[in-house]
């Protein structure tokens, strides 16, 4: 059986030659070939033209490339700049009350002579007046309130990887910083309207179709703000 001064030195030794590495690795970035913005540039479309090629001693050009010519995104594999500038806030308050108050009352007077023979057979003057008697009272207070604040500001390159019959484009982009050992991922998807991107080649988030942003990370911080697995199952499977 080991001392324990024999267990601390070992301890020691190998915290000395880690050389304060972590035990767990660093995360990972997801590998860019064969991601679906790779895809689309590869087997991207010819360059586009804006119209027939003028020769001779003209310096306009209808191609994308001449001075004044449109670099916007207009096809699968163009690159264009997604900027996600969200500063949203709600508040709402609620309260609602309800009070209620019933009573009942029903007397037996007289009825076929049965509370005279009743008198005689119930002990202790009891009767048979009133007969029924109802009271029921119910009060109500509810009160309800959010507050929500929320701001977001990032800017990131999309792929065009496809083009719908409408003429719309299909894209994504993501985007992964790895810092120290937590990396931070945006992802942005949608549908743009080529009218909606302006001459700098860029569209805004609240111009995508059905955009889905996604932010946040993996790593070590990110597990550690997570519960833990037996803790999770627990909080399904408590009734209470």
């Amino acid at each position: 059986m080991l001392r324990p001064s024999l267990l601390l030195a070992c301890a020691m030794t190998l915290s000395a030659c880690g050389g304060g590495t972590p035990l767990v690795g660093q995360p990972q970035l997801t590998p860019s070939l064969m991601s679906d913005e790779h895809l689309a540039m590869v087997s991207s479309d010819m360059p586009m033209s804006l119209g027939p090629l003028n020769t001779g001693a003209s310096l306009w050009s209808g191609t994308r490339n001449s001075l004044l010519g449109d670099r916007r995104a207009m096809q699968r594999g163009d690159i264009l700049t997604v900027v996600i500038s969200i500063n949203d806030r709600a508040e709402f308050s609620n309260s609602s009350g309800q009070s209620r108050t019933a009573s009942q009352d029903m007397s037996v007077g007289a009825l076929l002579g049965l509370p005279e023979r009743a008198a005689e057979v119930l002990h202790g003057g009891a009767t048979l007046n009133p007969g029924i008697q109802l009271d029921s009272s119910s009060n109500f207070n509810g009160t309800g309130s959010v507050s929500r604040n929320e701001r977001l500001t990032l800017r990131v390159a999309a792929t065009v990887i496809g083009t719908l019959p409408n003429g719309a484009l299909e894209i994504i982009g993501s985007q992964e910083i790895r810092v120290n050992n937590e990396i931070r991922e945006l992802t942005v998807t949608g549908f743009v309207r080529t009218a909606d991107i302006n001459r700098q080649n860029e569209v805004s988030y609240d111009r995508i179709a059905s955009a889905r942003i996604s932010y946040g990370g993996r790593g070590p911080i990110s597990v550690a703000q997570s519960p833990r697995y037996g803790q999770q199952i627990i909080d399904r499977i408590a009734p209470f």
